[in-house]
């Protein structure tokens, strides 16, 4: 076990107040109220919760909820959640449990990219770059296949950003991945400037050309964290089980308006987001209801769960809670309807 380690007060921290701090933590507080009456959702707030007590410097408190997720056997995304706890033992003196835990999350090979981008970029912030550049590389190679390297994912731009800045902080040349790094760009500065070592040297020329280049720059950067933080969750539509559509409509018959049969039901998910992905909308999703979660919702609402216009709001905010699937699913994958099957052979038939 690792020995007792209280975290820095974060009111002592450059640039942190103290208001900052309560707020944070009042915060996580409530988020673990909400988490003990929500237990579905408990992964997703307790996570929520972990990272408002990092940002208030209490990091026993955040490592104390990664324990408790980890324990559990319910738990969705466990490589995530070491990673999270590897790089915020590591910000309060525990790097020997970190770098293990980070050794493990590479063996294990995580089909997810959110953890190697975790432990990557914890590896660079504490000068580990040869690390953090075999980190980032290992999991484009896993993760990052011919057939999607015309157009990668969203997911995984942050794994070839990642890898870009480091090599240039190594000093180290072009290669294909850079290549396909400066194409996800989106950015008006060319990523060999975004990622210059040499930029921060730039704030301190007393050349107003120079200066006023570098603002440019750091504009062009401020708008991309923007975006990251202000992209939206999925646009999800509802998906209801066979079992708990069948409870749904015996608890609540109003209902036959909006599902007047099953295989309706199924049929409507699938044309709703083929309409959708035409019309241009991206980042689609499915999320999943349950009978008790929904009257919950109803009740924190005010309303009747025979609303129909709940549904949609209890759809978004699942999606906000981090529940949604990606929609569509690999040909070769099973598909969300359930039956088992894969999504070419299914749903996907006619796509």
């Amino acid at each position: 076990m690792r020995p007792d380690t209280p975290a820095t007060p974060a009111e002592n921290t450059p640039g942190t107040s103290r208001t900052d701090v309560d707020a944070h933590v009042v915060e996580a507080e409530r988020l673990e109220r909400t988490a003990a009456m929500y237990p579905e959702d408990a992964e997703q707030l307790l996570l929520q919760a972990a990272a408002h007590y990092e940002l208030a410097d209490v990091r026993d408190r955040a490592t104390a909820h990664y324990d408790t997720l980890l324990a559990s056997d319910s738990v969705h995304n466990p490589a995530l959640i070491r990673a999270l706890k590897a790089a915020n033992l590591w910000e309060y003196g525990h790097e020997a449990e970190a770098r293990a835990i980070i050794t493990g999350i590479r063996t294990t090979a995580p089909r997810d990219p959110a953890p190697w981008t975790i432990v990557a970029e914890s590896l660079e912030s504490h000068d580990e770059l040869e690390q953090a550049h075999e980190t980032f590389t290992e999991a484009l190679d896993l993760l990052l296949p011919e057939a999607e390297r015309s157009d990668p994912p969203y997911a995984k731009h942050a794994l070839l950003l990642g890898r870009h800045r480091v090599r240039r902080l190594l000093g180290a040349d072009h290669d294909a991945w850079d290549a396909l790094a400066d194409q996800v760009n989106r950015t008006s500065v060319a990523l060999d400037e975004l990622h210059d070592p040499k930029r921060l040297w730039a704030l301190g020329s007393e050349n107003p050309a120079e200066l006023k280049a570098e603002i440019a720059r750091l504009r062009a950067e401020l708008g991309t964290y923007r975006e990251a933080l202000s992209r939206p969750f999925p646009v999800a539509v509802l998906h209801w089980p066979s079992t708990e559509y069948a409870e749904l409509m015996a608890a609540y018959p109003a209902l036959d308006s909006e599902y007047p049969s099953y295989e309706a039901h199924l049929a409507s998910i699938e044309g709703a987001l083929r309409e959708l992905s035409a019309s241009g909308t991206q980042n689609l999703g499915i999320v999943t209801g349950t009978v008790p979660s929904y009257e919950a919702f109803a009740a924190s609402e005010g309303s009747s769960p025979e609303d129909v216009s709940l549904l949609p709001q209890y759809a978004t905010t699942l999606a906000a809670r981090g529940r949604a699937v990606a929609w569509p699913p690999a040909g070769d994958g099973v598909c969300w309807c359930g039956s088992g099957s894969t999504y070419s052979g299914c749903h996907g038939s006619s796509a």
